[in-house]
């Protein structure tokens, strides 16, 4: 092909990494005159990677074919190969299938082993993984890293390793699988790995580290991410991404407008592109009104995430328990919870053990005690075996808010305690805060009035600081509630229940008196003994009987 001026420049730009300026010299290039195979690569390349897919897989295609053409079989066999991994990301399986099957034919009469086979490989075995077959996933990743060795080909390697290691987590093998997936990230963060496969590596490493909750790991490889980004503005596909994840990693930090303005840059950066990014930045924008008790706002962003295919949950339910609707937040969670990590239901995908924390949260304030030691107890079990400081703080928290509800204060308080050092360590002033109110609430029931006061005028300067304005009233509220008389407390309702409880009745029948179910007499019990500051059904019967409630 003759050297055109558009082709020069295309090529320049391309090795220069300005990507919108290469895709449009050889988009002009190709127009002027058919590309050849490498300078389809580099268009197909480019166009990915300004996020036009479909010109990127059609430049692909027909690199493939001319490959096939000129006789350079193994060449085209990658591509097809690259194909169907691109499709199987896509989640286009009939096509994964098919590209896999045709680049693997071109390849079957081969004496010699060659490189473009371990691609082949890393797709047979991601479709093994996928089938739960984890055996043959690791038989098929370890001659790919094999052949990545043999043939000095890094982009194989880091595709290799990656898929290792998240193999190994999904076996339950945390610390081997990490071990690989940061071998794989060495290669990326150096610049051995072409431009389309390190923004997948980066992406995939950063997802199953939030994945095992693993949130040190995740924000330093989101910090390189961010570096590597900044360096390629033109970048679509893993650009949005990044904002999501730093997103989240501000948002625990106690950063929320910083986190805020990454989730709306990411939903702007992802507005052409239909794919889960969008949902997931949807439901982070959502998580940051709902904290800031932006609710209108917040239940939209929900939508606008599910409309994109991300489950809004935990969010949603919490939403409604702020809202006050505590019976909607459990039917709301427990649809979602019964079907969490299977692969259907509307669940189906969602991480359980990121469920249970707010499960049991939205269970206390129902009243439902019962379920909510049940759910506490799971996520315990899951938080030992994973040994991740996030889940083990969130555990912790939720066993010690189980305990309170039910009355067990003292084993409450150190439990509570203990979830608050997990919190400090992770630097997260939000959760903190939150498990400070808890220990306050302990510490009156126990008459410790001074330690409560501490820990609610901290809460409540975090939750200032923050702009967590649901947080803030429900906190002045209490703080109201306990300098006013604990009689002049009560609302008429929990009158009306503490009057029964102190002639003798049991939930059910004052469920049945007043037109309730048992849920909501518990969660009024629970009330009430906040407010009395007391612990037993009996205490609170004889400041009913001193009061002349009955």
């Amino acid at each position: 092909m003759a050297q055109t001026p558009a082709l020069v420049q295309g090529r320049e730009a391309f090795a220069r990494q300005k990507w919108r300026e290469a895709y449009e010299h050889l988009s002009a290039a190709d127009r002027e005159s058919r590309l050849e195979p490498a300078d389809l690569e580099r268009f197909a390349t480019a166009a990915y990677l300004v996020g036009e897919d479909a010109h990127a897989v059609t430049n692909w295609t027909r690199a493939h074919h001319d490959l096939i053409d000129q006789g350079h079989v193994e060449r085209a066999a990658r591509w097809g190969f690259w194909l169907s991994l691109y499709m199987l990301l896509a989640g286009e399986m009939a096509q994964t299938t098919g590209w896999l099957a045709r680049s693997q034919r071109l390849l079957k009469d081969r004496e010699e082993a060659c490189v473009e086979q371990g691609y082949g490989l890393i797709v047979t075995g991601l479709l093994a993984m996928g089938k739960g077959n984890t055996e043959s996933a690791g038989t098929s990743f370890e001659q790919s890293v094999a052949l990545a060795e043999r043939f000095g080909d890094p982009d194989l390697l880091a595709l290799g390793l990656l898929s290792q290691g998240q193999r190994l987590i999904q076996s339950r093998k945390n610390a081997e699988g990490v071990a690989q997936l940061d071998e794989a990230m060495l290669a990326v963060t150096a610049g051995d790995v072409s431009p389309v496969l390190a923004g997948i590596v980066y992406c995939a490493v950063i997802l199953t580290c939030q994945g095992i909750f693993d949130l040190h790991r995740a924000s330093e490889w989101t910090t390189q991410l961010d570096i590597w980004c900044a360096s390629q503005p033109d970048l679509v596909p893993y650009r949005g991404q990044c904002l999501v994840h730093r997103s989240e990693i501000l948002q625990l930090k106690g950063d929320w407008p910083g986190a805020l303005a990454e989730a709306i840059k990411a939903r702007d950066h992802l507005a052409e592109r239909s794919e889960a990014a969008v949902g997931r930045a949807c439901y982070q924008q959502g998580e940051l009104h709902r904290l800031r008790g932006e609710f209108a706002q917040a239940n939209e962003m929900y939508r606008e995430a599910s409309r994109n295919g991300c489950e809004p949950q935990p969010g949603l339910s919490l939403l409604r328990l702020a809202e006050g609707k505590p019976d909607a937040a459990v039917a709301l969670m427990r649809s979602v919870a019964d079907s969490a990590g299977s692969l259907q239901g509307p669940g189906a995908g969602s991480s359980r053990a990121k469920l249970l924390g707010p499960y049991v949260e939205i269970l206390i304030a129902s009243g439902d005690l019962v379920t909510a030691r049940a759910t506490a107890d799971e996520l315990t079990q899951i938080a030992t075996t994973i040994e991740a400081p996030i889940l083990l703080a969130t555990s912790t928290q939720a066993t010690g808010a189980v305990l309170f509800a039910e009355g067990k204060m003292k084993a409450a308080l150190a439990l509570l305690r203990e979830a608050w050092a997990f919190w400090q360590k992770l630097e997260a002033p939000y959760e903190s805060a939150r498990v400070r109110v808890l220990i306050g609430r302990v510490c009156q029931r126990l008459g410790d009035h001074e330690t409560a006061r501490m820990h609610f005028h901290a809460a409540h300067s975090v939750f200032g600081q923050l702009g967590a304005a649901p947080d803030l009233v429900e906190l002045e509220r209490l703080i109201a509630t306990r300098s006013a008389g604990p009689l002049d407390a009560l609302t008429d309702r929990e009158r009306e229940v503490l009057s029964l409880v102190a002639s003798g009745e049991p939930n059910r029948q004052i469920a049945s008196a007043l037109g309730i179910s048992e849920h909501t007499v518990a969660r009024h019990l629970s009330n009430i003994f906040d407010k009395l500051g007391v612990t037993s059904r009996t205490a609170a019967s004889a400041f009913a009987h001193t009061h002349k409630l009955v």
